[in-house]
């Protein structure tokens, strides 16, 4: 029964021992949480403005594309394997965007369809976690930052710009 639990331990071992030191344990902590970050801190934004997709979407949308490309990177695989993984994050958010978009009668603005733009932010969201989990922190940080300008300014700069055409 003893030599039963010590294969018990051992294979146990081997299937926790895909981090093989503290260099590779300390990216991947980076990564994960940079992108988490990143991603609750336009979940945040969107959330404070009562949008669908809150803190919590985000997180997960960022957190879920690192990881997706983390993985790969980590086992060695090559470009072209890379690439598959991308374009397939790529394609799964575009299913998740596609979930938020709705069209419905005309409303007091003449809008009728509702929700492109955090179909827009949820896909930004997997790319700035994509950048993270591939090891681009700056650029995913410049990302989210960008993204908050558009989330934040711009609509300020759009009814600066409507108040001036207004007769």
């Amino acid at each position: 029964m003893n030599a039963w639990w010590h294969e018990v331990w051992v294979t146990l071992q081997s299937e926790f021992a895909d981090i093989g030191d503290a260099k590779q344990l300390t990216q991947i902590t980076v990564r994960l949480l940079i992108a988490a970050v990143l991603g609750g801190v336009l979940g945040f934004e969107r959330e404070q403005k009562g949008k669908a997709a809150g803190v919590r979407t985000h997180m997960l949308v960022a957190l879920g594309a690192a990881l997706f490309v983390l993985v790969p990177q980590m086992s060695g695989s090559q470009a072209d394997a890379m690439s598959r993984v991308v374009q397939g994050v790529i394609a799964g958010i575009g299913f998740l965007g596609a979930g938020t978009i709705l069209k419905g009668k005309e409303d007091a603005d003449g809008q009728q369809v509702k929700g492109l733009t955090t179909a827009a932010g949820l896909w930004m969201t997997a790319a700035i976690g994509v950048a993270a989990g591939m090891g681009r922190e700056a650029t995913a940080v410049l990302s989210t930052l960008l993204a908050l300008g558009v989330f934040s300014v711009m609509p300020v700069v759009v009814r600066l710009l409507e108040k001036d055409r207004t007769p």
